[in-house]
């Protein structure tokens, strides 16, 4: 067996593990990984890839013989070939796609525009390929013009084979994370498209199928795939809505390999390249939406960004992987300085609501009622106790420091402190919090400190930790402090702290 016929072996190999490891994974019920995928990160995703698969294309276009470029680098490498060779363009090629492009691209606006009025899209790219395929072959622009065509395309199928067992230790390493980024990838185009036309995509479910089609192929000499971003856009641009349209194409495709493949011969690759990029455009459409995201959430516009950024410069596979990341991140960088304010109460209501956002609101006398609309865990617990200090205009230990030997000041009434309590203040509106500065000079001119629990789903050691020190604390310059609103959850994590 020849080098060739080995990396056959390997990559049939490698496609059966990693069928295997996803539909393992699918019913571990490991599809969770997918709520991850947010959509800001989607975006930034197919944005990047479009742009990848665009650049990978405009060799085709412009009729240019370069070096295939993969791996971290290959979008700029690949421009800066196209810029290096732009003297040797093909004329023809050139011509013939922007001729495709100007007729392609006003009908698909058409079909877009006027889609509840027709039945079904104009095949416009079929027409052309056809129309194409003709005029090259009658003028013979392969041999005139020197222009790349498909050519010998060859026809049939080989006998099915079994995976080398003797290379899965090898492999099985390096298939982890190809099923893992293939799956995501799969999801991810799942749910944009989902989410555009109205239908629940199972990460489980999804998981499974993907790992049946690769492990089944395995033995046909196929490689491991995923979800194509280009066939779907194309697909979902000529008005694809169910599977049978997966057959017809299987079927066309057998079609092509059994006895119409010598047809496609004389077929330019420009054209090809032209029906790929205008089937992407809609992801570069994204563009337009990034001035409203930043409006609406900087963090989700820096999400996009970053994804598509790392997906476009580095690779698609680490763009996602990345992608992900950076959105944890954004998710702890929330959740560690959240928005915390006094609240006031409603004349004459029993409703207590943030005195930043609302007018009117009424203070209790010697009375602070403090919300801290997150958790609390160690991410967080310094600044919750920053953010309250800053609020109530008193810091505790600064008081009672300066207080020397930590005696007590006379309260307007002091009671002894309870560790929970049970309250009935509503949960307020939630917005960004700026980073609170030193407190004021310290007073004590209250006597209560009332906090309010509502939006705490959980507190863990560090944060019950912190409840404790701000409880003592407070004692100590003669403040008591009461909880509100603590679920059961958190009622019970202070009983047993």
């Amino acid at each position: 067996c020849d080098r060739s016929c080995y990396a056959i072996t390997v990559a049939l190999s490698l496609s059966f593990l990693v069928g295997l490891y996803q539909i393992l994974l699918g019913v571990l019920q490991m599809g969770f990984v997918a709520v991850y995928l947010s959509e800001p990160l989607l975006g930034g995703f197919v944005t990047g890839s479009s742009l990848t698969i665009i650049t990978s294309q405009m060799k085709y276009l412009l009729g240019l013989k370069i070096p295939r470029h993969e791996g971290v680098g290959s979008f700029i490498l690949t421009w800066v070939d196209l810029f290096r060779h732009i003297h040797s363009t093909n004329i023809c090629d050139l011509l013939t796609s922007l001729v495709a492009l100007a007729i392609i691209v006003p009908v698909k606006e058409l079909n877009e525009r006027y889609k509840e009025r027709l039945k079904a899209p104009f095949p416009i790219e079929l027409l052309v390929v056809i129309a194409a395929t003709l005029i090259s072959h009658y003028f013979d622009f392969e041999r005139r013009y020197k222009t790349a065509v498909c050519g010998d395309i060859p026809t049939g199928f080989r006998k099915p084979t079994v995976p080398d067992f003797s290379l899965f230790p090898s492999l099985a390493l390096d298939a982890l994370p190809i099923a893992v980024i293939g799956f995501a990838m799969t999801v991810s185009l799942a749910e944009i498209f989902g989410k555009k036309h109205g239908y629940a995509v199972s990460a489980n479910q999804e998981m499974i199928a993907i790992g049946m089609c690769n492990l089944i192929p395995s033995f046909f000499y196929c490689f491991a795939s995923s979800a194509a971003l280009t066939k779907t856009l194309l697909k979902e641009s000529t008005g694809s809505q169910t599977q049978v349209s997966g057959l017809v194409t299987s079927l066309v495709l057998l079609l092509v390999l059994l006895w119409i493949s010598p047809l496609f011969y004389s077929l330019q690759t420009s054209i090809l390249g032209v029906v790929t990029i205008v089937n992407l455009r809609g992801g570069l459409r994204r563009f337009r939406d990034t001035p409203r995201m930043w409006q609406l959430s900087k963090l989700d516009t820096a999400v996009w960004w970053a994804t598509m950024l790392c997906s476009t410069l580095v690779t698609t596979e680490i763009g996602l992987l990345v992608g992900v990341c950076f959105a944890l991140l954004c998710i702890i960088f929330r959740t560690q300085r959240p928005h915390a304010t006094l609240l006031g109460k409603v004349r004459d209501r029993e409703v207590y609501e943030d005195q930043a956002a609302y007018k009117q609101l009424s203070s209790i006398a010697h009375v602070k009622i403090f919300r801290f609309e997150c958790s609390l865990y160690y991410a967080n617990k310094d600044y919750f106790k920053a953010v309250l200090y800053q609020k109530t205009g008193l810091n505790p230990v600064l008081l009672a420091a300066s207080l020397g030997n930590r005696a007590r000041p006379e309260p307007g009434s002091t009671r002894g402190c309870r560790s929970t309590g049970c309250g009935c203040l509503r949960q307020g509106r939630s917005r960004a919090e700026s980073p609170p500065g030193d407190a004021r000079t310290p007073s004590t001119d209250m006597h209560t400190l009332i906090l309010d629990c509502g939006a705490m789903q959980f507190i863990d050691t560090v944060g019950l930790s912190a409840l404790k020190e701000t409880h003592h604390d407070y004692k100590e310059v003669g403040v008591q402090v009461l909880l509100a609103n603590c679920n059961p959850s958190i009622r019970q994590r202070l009983r047993e702290g």
